[in-house]
């Protein structure tokens, strides 16, 4: 089963997250569903979070990660030298979650919200679940 990122579709940092994600992991091992679609919001329901809850999520092999994990998850099954930042895992959680959380907090503010969402060629297309 491939990894899913479950990302906040309104933000436009999370969705040039998600372009980026998609350049760096070229076997595909990740599909991506927006936290606000039918299957997200399900996905949230069988993992028990919170309908708050907007941070990055990385479901794997049924567990699921949050924040500052999941992101570090998500680097260590990138393509490159991205997945080197997972040495950072070893940083407890709280102080991770705590950098994380600010900048989660400002990125409306910062990068603005998403108006319409990109179009995809239909080899990428398929790996976003609805």
């Amino acid at each position: 089963m491939n990894k899913i990122i479950l990302f906040d579709g309104d933000c436009n940092f999370c969705n040039n997250s998600v372009n980026f994600i998609i350049k760096q992991d070229k076997k595909g091992k990740f599909q991506f569903a927006s936290q606000q679609s039918s299957l997200g919001k399900e996905l949230k329901r069988k993992f028990a979070i919170a309908k708050e809850e907007d941070s990055l999520l990385l479901i794997d092999q049924d567990q699921a990660y949050l924040k500052s994990t999941a992101a570090l998850k998500i680097a260590k099954d990138l393509d490159g030298f991205w997945r080197a930042f997972y040495f950072l895992i070893i940083v407890p959680a709280p102080i991770r979650n705590f950098a994380y959380s600010i900048f989660a907090k400002n990125r409306y503010k910062w990068f603005g919200k998403q108006e319409s969402c990109k179009l995809h060629p239909a080899h990428i297309q398929k790996r976003f679940l609805t």
